[in-house]
């Protein structure tokens, strides 16, 4: 039973990297119907770290942390420690299967007071699939794999303004459950910035921060030499309050929005055939498509508003060194109706940090319901000055 589920799994994943427009399918009336926007390397899209999967996946503007190469690598500019390094543990669609597996590891260091250097690796594996290729054949054994290696340059450009670029490598091994496919590749960019400033609020110290990461800018990646699907380049907005409620007691609130930005399925009947939609899709440059993507959708500026995700969160922390936190995920319904809450907790010692989140579903029989992330975070400059 495994074997065959497995199986399943593994041509689930293998369908939404390939359902596309290129396949010619009729997207000529989608209005009010589900009508998601496939991209390939959906593993680039998963949180991979605890202390924003416990706030609803929300990054872009909380204060800086080792983990901030996914969500906002500008914001490593305003780092307190000068070295640091954190792993990262995600078992991925637990009610699924009970062996994909999402590994982060990510690291920085500070070059003087205004630059930093970081890097980050993500390894994403499917486990072991049982491939056959008909019903009396036993099959064997594959293990389909992803992973993504990035480099990034953040820098101060004012007292309370930053800005970071990043640059990476994709590279996606599938090629091992279909013969007449082989791994794709993609270099992509991501182009960041992070702005905070002193407020008072109600009289008490507070920080405001507000940031921008317009990321995975690259390259479409293909499987067969014919069919190219965009990677899922995203822009993602947020905003977040920190307030210092005493000497002991702080608590953050923050909102990130994310909109992917490449072709949302659907075409005009006036501009042709749906395969001619499919040539067009296949031949749209990268910019194009990112502009276009604020006013393609079949359903309007209303579907256009449904693209839209939104991850609200929020954290306590008692003497900066034990947290709470929760959040909530919100995607519309006819835009993959991922909704969920999630909780989490985070514990500071001397050096290390570790922290734990939870993924509490809203939608019943959701494939990431009891989702665990688990992080360690590691802070070199204190170890290097024992």
């Amino acid at each position: 039973m495994k074997r065959i589920l497995k199986s399943l799994c593994a041509l689930a994943l293998l369908t939404l990297l390939s359902v596309a427009p290129a396949l010619g399918q009729d997207y000529s009336d989608l209005s009010g119907q589900v009508n998601i926007i496939n991209t390939a390397v959906p593993f680039i899209g998963i949180a991979p770290d605890s202390r924003a999967g416990a706030m609803g996946n929300a990054g872009v503007a909380t204060s800086p942390d080792v983990n901030s190469q996914h969500w906002n690598p500008a914001k490593f500019a305003f780092i307190d420690s000068n070295m640091g390094a954190s792993m990262s543990y995600t078992p991925w669609l637990r009610k699924l299967v009970n062996d994909i597996n999402m590994y982060y590891l990510t690291g920085f260091m500070r070059l003087d007071e205004m630059q930093t250097l970081s890097a980050s690796l993500r390894y994403f594996t499917l486990g072991n699939i049982t491939y056959t290729t008909s019903i009396n054949d036993p099959g064997y054994i594959v293990n389909p794999n992803e992973f993504a290696f990035d480099v990034a340059y953040s820098r101060l450009l004012s007292e309370k303004f930053s800005g970071a670029v990043a640059f990476r490598y994709i590279r996606s091994d599938l090629n091992s459950m279909q013969e007449d496919m082989q791994p794709g590749n993609s270099f992509a960019a991501d182009l960041a910035f992070y702005y905070r400033t002193p407020v008072n609020l109600m009289g008490e110290s507070s920080e405001l921060a507000a940031g921008i990461n317009v990321s995975n800018i690259g390259n479409k990646i293909s499987y067969d030499e014919v069919n190219k699907l965009f990677i899922p380049t995203n822009m993602r907005l947020g905003v977040a309050l920190d307030s210092e409620l005493d000497s002991y007691n702080r608590l953050v609130f923050t909102l990130d929005l994310n909109k992917l930005l490449v072709p949302t399925p659907g075409f005009s009947p006036e501009e042709g055939t749906a395969n001619d939609y499919a040539q067009k899709y296949n031949n749209m440059s990268v910019t194009k498509a990112m502009f276009q993507s604020f006013s393609d959708a079949p359903g309007g500026m209303e579907e256009e508003l449904q693209e839209i995700t939104y991850s609200l969160g929020a954290e306590y922390w008692y003497a900066n060194q034990f947290a709470l936190r929760a959040g909530y995920f919100h995607e519309h319904e006819l835009k993959g109706n991922r909704k969920h809450f999630t909780a989490g907790i985070g514990i500071k010692f001397n050096m290390m940090t570790l922290d734990a989140s939870y993924i509490i579903p809203v939608v019943a029989d959701n494939p990431l319901a009891n989702t665990i992330r688990f992080s360690l975070g590691i802070d070199l400059d204190q170890l290097s000055n024992r």
